[in-house]
């Protein structure tokens, strides 16, 4: 996780966060049944963890304190590049928003802003993105096998486009100048037209009226997939154990 480089001590920032809250109505004490900071008005309850950096600790701490209130923060020194430190810690923010945690910036520093709320501690929205969940299951579906390793870095994914690109390109190794439709009848897909004509992995020339071959580069490229490129085989010896189709 990213830190906040400082030399600021835990009890440093308390008194910034006291006299904000204090100046908010509440009624403010420190270490109160482990709590940094627990602060009240009227029916109101708010818990503050201080920490000088960010960390698993901290969450935990955190979530623990959400069985005494919902209204939990996590309070943070102020980064000298507010900015950069935006742009470092996105995931970490993402994660308290989705633990329902509220975030405070501390300056005991004169001269900058002393305590900054960036969010408050709200429900975390339950609802599933239709549109990517649905995107997601899509891709499982269209892909016909496993062929990447989960954890992968700096490799190429064959993701469910890419495979149906190696399949057309297998298909026109073994038979030559097919059209779209003798390729899609060899199993090739309903995107196989649009497979061919985008062409972007450089992977197939068109040599006629929608008659299109394998580019020396796309013959190539079957080499670096042979996992795909036996499935390919098994794939095509099953739905052509005999002839190909001809117009």
């Amino acid at each position: 996780m990213a830190r906040v480089k400082t030399r600021i001590a835990e009890t440093d920032l308390y008194r910034p966060v006291h006299d904000y809250l204090v100046a908010q109505g509440y009624t403010v004490r420190s270490e109160v049944k482990n709590c940094d900071i627990a602060a009240v008005r009227g029916d109101d309850l708010i818990v503050i963890e201080l920490k000088r950096t960010f960390g698993l600790a901290l969450l935990a701490q955190a979530v623990q304190r959400q069985k005494i209130t919902d209204s939990v923060y996590v309070a943070v020194p102020r980064p000298s590049n507010k900015q950069k430190w935006m742009a470092q810690t996105r995931g970490i923010r993402a994660i308290l928003r989705r633990l329902e945690l509220g975030l405070i910036l501390v300056s005991p520093r004169p001269g900058m802003r002393r305590v900054e709320v960036i969010f408050h501690p709200l429900p975390a929205e339950k609802q599933k993105r239709k549109r990517t969940q649905r995107a997601v299951l899509s891709e499982i579906e269209r892909r016909s096998g496993d062929f990447n390793r989960g954890g992968s870095f700096r490799r190429k994914l064959v993701t469910a486009y890419r495979e149906n690109a190696i399949f057309i390109a297998y298909c026109l190794a073994e038979t030559g100048a097919q059209s779209p439709r003798q390729l899609r009848a060899l199993g090739t897909g309903p995107k196989t037209t649009r497979v061919l004509y985008d062409n972007y992995f450089s992977w197939f020339e068109r040599i006629g009226r929608g008659l299109y071959a394998l580019s020396p580069s796309g013959r190539q490229s079957l080499a670096d997939y042979p996992g795909v490129v036996a499935h390919c085989r098994r794939r095509l010896k099953r739905k052509q154990p005999g002839k190909l189709p001809l117009e």
